[in-house]
């Protein structure tokens, strides 16, 4: 921190009391002047030969009769003073980061420029603020946070103007020229002066200023980072954590304290403010973690429209490096729930809208290394239905989440995005879960979402189980899962390559969605031939795949019954996984409805698409036994 002394003579003053201040001397004093409630008692000679304005006023008040001159309108008030008659006895003063604002505006107001004499106060507190201040980076920040007290003098003078350039110029060296001391708040060290010098041995980090400008008020921190970026030589990302080390300094964590009556428009100001001087780049400088941090303030403290705008604006640039948790922005009205699940929903319509504008294609050929680059917007939408599907198994806990809006926001994602349907399956049973009362049409279409052909082993056991969705889906898990186990039993050839059966097994499986009929009420057709064996016994059962089309397969040579079971076991084709539970007692009625399949009708879900019709014909392998049926019966008649 920089001082400046002036005058050479002891410090004669002395308290005469909480308000009286006085000069001892020889002489008696001859003139009172009041400074608010405090009283100096001095001698005319020396104030009168270096302020104008006390000149006048002592004049005025001789010409009443009266040795009291009153200044009620003082800039630097008492203290301020101090420093200027102090001053003009040729005592020693010491000028400081601290107490320069106040003096030099107190001299302004006195009127002690060179006219009155050579050498005068403003004079000596210019130089000082000149050779200084400006050239100290800690000076130059305490003494702009003085400047506030005293507006609008200090405005006037340009003491803020010259002390916001100062700062932002230093903002701007290069850091290998940076200088380190005691205020540096980030790193434990502290940067007071910026010099420019050589063969320094360590360099300062790129944001060695951010934390210091922290202390600023928020009007004065605005116009600091308005004067760095019209510099031009900072970076984007620098001024976003810039603005996010102000946010979390400032903006409060609790919500009591967030939006309490007192500080919510300092709140509200500030959240604005920052958003204001966000980089022009809208897909850089900020992450998308902090802009959501921002929205979601946004929104507790009531900002205007145009606020959320600009922010959603920007987060649908990089949408999908958010997580879950950044995601739960509160409803706006406690009505529509917890969160704002539309908010989010507008949101992904604005990143999958942006990446099919940006789309340049699924991969990029380097003809001169031969190599492919992977595309980063396919990345993007790939990580945007992870993100999306974890979201929807989070707030699908909420009992007022309406069931339009879960639907929308699940069919907002494009389907190259979800090359896995587990995340949508497990969101779509949380959703039932919350809500039992949901009725059989909403349940069948929220049960539409999922493709069960992309469900993994893991989801299809666990789907196979789940008592809360319909037959029908468990019925299209069990078919597809065991026709790509019967297909993963087809020996490759060996002259096709390591690829050769993906695609007859892709055909034949498209096949067979193709033959699926379609009709609900006809299950109890398809199922009149089918035989059942070893009455009282469980049996175990298995699907086996070929070559053949679903025609050959279901009513052709072998029956159902063959397919059920065959040569290999179900327990050697899903890897030991046996039926259990709930699939046992479906397959169970499944194959005992000979007696009453041809008169009878189907349950709820009984008119599943993917039950084919077939013949059933008995055969000589004897099944494994099950354990008995338990929780749940069904029934087909």
């Amino acid at each position: 921190m920089k001082f400046m002394k002036l005058g050479s003579k002891p410090d004669a003053f002395q308290s005469g009391g909480a308000d009286v201040r006085l000069v001892v001397s020889d002489l008696a004093t001859d003139v009172i002047v009041h400074i608010g409630e405090v009283r100096f008692y001095l001698h005319k000679f020396p104030l009168l030969s270096k302020s104008s304005k006390l000149q006048k006023l002592v004049l005025k008040a001789t010409e009443k009769g009266t040795d009291d001159v009153h200044i009620d309108d003082l800039p630097g008030g008492a203290k301020g003073f101090e420093i200027c008659a102090k001053f003009c006895y040729g005592m020693v003063v010491t000028l400081s980061p601290h107490n320069v604002v106040a003096a030099r505006c107190a001299a302004e107001y006195l009127g002690m420029t060179e006219d009155m004499d050579k050498g005068n106060l403003i004079f000596k507190i210019e130089v000082f603020i000149n050779s200084s201040i400006l050239r100290s980076w800690k000076d130059s920040i305490i003494v702009l946070l003085s400047t506030k007290a005293l507006l609008p003098w200090s405005e006037e003078l340009k003491v803020v103007g010259r002390c916001i350039d100062a700062i932002a110029s230093k903002t701007s060296v290069d850091p290998a020229n940076v200088s380190w001391s005691y205020s540096y708040n980030k790193k434990g060290v502290a940067c007071t002066e910026i010099i420019e010098s050589a063969g320094k041995t360590s360099v300062a980090p790129k944001d060695w200023w951010v934390e210091d400008l922290c202390e600023l008020d928020v009007d004065l921190y605005k116009r600091v980072m308005v004067a760095i970026k019209s510099k031009g030589r900072m970076s984007p990302d620098l001024i976003g954590e810039a603005l996010k080390a102000y946010a979390v300094r400032w903006l409060p964590d609790s919500y009591d304290a967030l939006v309490a009556d007192d500080y919510m428009r300092r709140n509200q100001c500030l959240v604005e403010t920052i958003i204001w001087l966000l980089p022009s780049d809208k897909s850089s400088g900020c992450s998308c973690r902090f802009l959501l941090k921002l929205l979601k303030v946004a929104i507790l403290v009531g900002s205007g429209d145009h606020v959320k705008e600009e922010l959603m604006r920007r987060i649908s640039f990089q949408l999908h490096k958010a997580s879950v948790k950044d995601l739960l922005l509160p409803a706006a009205s406690p009505s529509e729930g917890m969160h704002d699940v539309r908010l989010v929903h507008n949101l992904v319509q604005r990143f999958v809208a942006r990446t099919a504008l940006s789309h340049n294609g699924d991969f990029v050929e380097k003809s001169d290394e031969k190599m492919i680059e992977l595309n980063f917007e396919q990345e993007s939408t790939l990580a945007l239905g992870e993100l999306v599907d974890g979201y929807l198994s989070e707030v699908a806990a909420d009992p007022d989440l309406e069931f339009s809006t879960f639907v929308e926001l699940a069919t907002a994602v494009p389907e190259a995005a979800r090359p896995v349907h587990d995340g949508l399956y497990y969101a779509v049973d949380a959703y039932i879960k919350e809500h039992p009362d949901i009725n059989k049409a909403d349940k069948k279409k929220i049960c539409g979402l999922i493709d069960v052909k992309k469900l993994s082993t893991d989801a299809c056991v666990h789907a196979t189980q789940n008592d809360r969705l319909p037959l029908r889906v468990v019925v299209q898990v069990l078919f597809f899962q065991q026709l790509r186990a019967g297909s993963s039993s087809v020996p490759a050839p060996t002259d096709g390559g390591e690829h050769a059966c993906a695609k007859p097994v892709q055909e034949q499986s498209e096949h067979c969605e193709r033959r699926i009929p379609r009709h609900p009420n006809k299950l109890d057709k398809q199922v009149t031939s089918l035989s059942a064996r070893g009455e009282g016994e469980d049996r175990h059962v298995e699907l086996r795949g070929g070559r053949n089309s679903f025609k050959d397969q279901v009513v052709g040579r072998n029956s159902f019954k063959d397919q059920v079971v065959g040569r290999n076991s179900f327990k050697d084709q899903l890897g030991g996984l046996l039926l259990q539970s709930r699939s046992r007692r479906i397959f169970d009625k499944l194959w005992s409805s000979k007696g009453h399949g041809e008169n009878g009708k189907g349950s709820e879900t009984s008119g599943s698409s993917q039950s084919p019709p077939s013949t059933a014909k008995p055969t000589e392998v004897k099944p494994s036994p099950l354990p008995p049926l338990r929780n749940r019966r069904y029934s087909v008649s």
